[in-house]
């Protein structure tokens, strides 16, 4: 796919009531141009998948989709083996619905955990004892964002970063302390309301802390939050703010799972790229 044709593929999550960001695109598009991919059937675009390759070998798969007038003839399978091509050999992971989650088990896919997305019409902000103090993201140094991030990333993805925190509407907040960096969280305008994530945190006030103020900056309108359910503090600080589960999906992966600090993912960054 062309970033033009990535588009419809935007369209076409809509329509599944994935919701997805106003800024998406291009956001996606920088994180691997070549990693998404159409199916055509006699020149009419059919499917679609998404294939993120990032580098040392982990890659990620999302944006599943077979229109409905073409499914059951495998054409869905023919996109699967294409994506599962491209990002072989090395660790793959996915956010799959939960109707899926035993086609995926077929294919060596092994669930390591739920995420589960939570909204509210309107979100109450937390209140936060000993917060740290919560500054634009801009004010951190890339290099400095970068590195805190692959902590909580399976791989390095600056190119994407550079994107996702600066897209129009995005809203991007760090919190910071002695010790540096404490967390930083963005929260995306989407077609429905609005959308946190990441949101990583060293400690539950600074988690607190990034939350309350990107509640505060979001536009009218209900947000959601995208949480891996092992995370007890994340619930408990989404179900404090009103929200209540709306969707979930199954963390799975072919290979190794990253191990990764999930009791400091207070928000992921999205279920199409992880």
């Amino acid at each position: 796919m062309t970033r033009e044709d990535l588009a419809l593929a935007l369209d076409w999550a809509a329509a599944e009531g994935w919701n997805p960001g106003l800024a998406d695109a291009e956001c996606f598009h920088a994180a691997d141009p070549d990693g998404f991919l159409v199916g055509e059937v006699d020149g009419v675009p059919a499917g679609c998948v998404s294939a993120v390759r990032y580098p040392g070998g982990f890659g990620f798969l999302g944006f599943y989709i077979v229109r409905p007038e073409f499914r059951g003839r495998g054409h869905g399978l023919a996109l699967w083996r294409a994506a599962m091509a491209r990002l072989q050999p090395g660790v793959v992971g996915l956010d799959g619905v939960v109707a899926q989650q035993a086609n995926y088990r077929k294919s060596g896919f092994t669930l390591v955990h739920r995420n589960v997305r939570y909204g509210v019409a309107a979100p109450v902000a937390p209140r936060v004892a000993d917060a740290p103090p919560v500054v634009p993201l801009a004010a951190i140094p890339f290099t400095t964002l970068a590195a805190f991030d692959r902590r909580f990333f399976p791989a390095p993805r600056d190119s994407f970063l550079r994107a996702w925190i600066a897209a129009p509407g995005h809203v991007a907040l760090a919190a910071t302390g002695p010790a540096g960096l404490q967390g930083y969280a963005v929260l995306r305008p989407c077609r429905h309301g609005s959308k946190i994530g990441p949101l990583f945190a060293e400690t539950p006030a600074a988690a607190r802390a990034l939350f309350a103020g990107l509640l505060a900056a979001a536009p009218a309108g209900p947000v959601f939050i995208d949480l891996p359910e092992p995370n007890a503090d994340a619930v408990a600080m989404a179900v404090a703010a009103g929200m209540a589960p709306a969707f979930e999906t199954a963390r799975m992966y072919v290979g190794p799972a990253p191990d990764l600090p999930l009791a400091h993912i207070y928000g992921i960054t999205s279920f199409e790229l992880g």
